[in-house]
């Protein structure tokens, strides 16, 4: 009898559940309103708690921002965090003296590495119609080796990011955003140089699918010891292995056969996470991932007394105020500014 490829199905809560190497997995889907002109909602606050605000209240959420939405300045030590937005924009600052303004498909991918403190705002630019904003947030581990590599941030611009779209036999289409981890000869663009996945023997892959209704498509086989998760966050049914599973479930599936998946009657996307473990010790307090509880410790220690080089920015006109929720204007066009000065910016806006 053949063995299901269907390892363990779990429901997705507001933070799904990942698979050494990653850490964390969250999909921000916030539908907020027109726009003032400061960039926040055009709608009341009240009701909200303010400063953390997870409520999803009228569709959406302050997080930590106000009046703008998003999250403030913060830190990160001993992982990466794969950013990929595919509706409105992200606004970026970073104790380095780095920027940028990106979203609508690009992806930012940042090694925390030895630590540092960034902001990530939510401007909300349209003043007569809605500000749709959709991402993922993943967070993947560092081996020991790299925790405390020199911080380091690569953009992956929309335009830049290999797509692979293929044909079942009855001319439906399954599209594939490769971020990571080739698939079917299309190579993605190169994580940074510290990032697990620069590793030869990661195996390692982000993917997002959107498969149209009744579109067959098959997953290749991983290479041993590697896990793999599926998120089915949208959609109605896919079958697999002979296995119906509803949308808003965490699929974990064997790598080491092909596995099909026949969509049902609704467009679908997914999520796809895998990695070969880095199976190290995990010591994790808030933002910063280490491997023991002593090097937490010094951890929390050490930004206390340095806040990993201290926050740049300061409010305009201001004699000193840190801006911990800086924006970057009611210009649209995106742009990374880093820490040595070089600027970027994609080729299609």
């Amino acid at each position: 009898m053949p063995t299901s490829p269907v390892l363990q199905v779990k429901s997705l809560g507001p933070q799904w559940e990942t698979l050494d190497p990653f850490l964390f997995c969250v999909h921000h889907d916030d539908d907020y309103p027109a726009a003032n002109s400061d960039m926040s909602p055009k709608a009341t606050l009240a009701g909200r708690n303010l400063g953390q605000d997870f409520s999803r209240k009228d569709g959406w959420s302050m997080y930590h921002g106000n009046p703008v939405p998003g999250f403030p300045a913060h830190p990160h030590r001993g992982f990466e965090t794969v950013t990929i937005v595919r509706k409105g924009l992200i606004d970026h600052s970073d104790s380095l003296g780095a920027t940028a303004r990106f979203g609508r498909g690009d992806v930012q991918w940042l090694t925390a590495g030895k630590g540092i403190v960034h902001a990530e705002m939510f401007p909300l630019l349209n003043t007569d119609a809605g500000n749709p904003l959709e991402l993922f947030q993943i967070w993947l581990n560092l081996p020991a080796a790299n925790k405390m590599a020199a911080p380091h941030f690569t953009m992956f611009w929309a335009d830049a990011i290999p797509n692979q779209v293929s044909q079942d036999v009855n001319g439906l289409e399954t599209e594939v955003s490769v971020v990571a981890g080739q698939i079917a000869g299309v190579q993605p663009l190169a994580p940074p140089p510290n990032s697990w996945a620069a590793a030869a023997q990661s195996d390692l892959a982000i993917w997002t699918l959107r498969m149209q209704p009744g579109a067959r498509f098959t997953l290749p086989v991983a290479n041993s010891g590697t896990r793999r998760m599926l998120y089915f966050f949208k959609g109605i049914s896919v079958l697999i292995g002979g296995q119906m599973i509803s949308a808003q479930n965490g699929i974990e599936l064997r790598v080491d056969q092909a596995v099909e998946l026949i969509n049902g009657d609704a467009p679908a996307e997914f999520l796809l996470l895998q990695g070969k473990p880095i199976a190290e010790p995990v010591a994790q307090y808030g933002p910063f991932v280490m491997n023991t509880r002593a090097e937490i410790e010094q951890t929390m220690a050490e930004y206390r007394r340095t806040q990993f080089g201290g926050w740049p920015w300061l409010q305009n006109g201001s004699q000193g105020t840190p801006d911990h929720a800086r924006t970057h204007g009611r210009d649209p066009k995106r742009f990374a500014s880093h820490p040595d000065g070089r600027m970027e910016k994609p080729e299609a806006q």
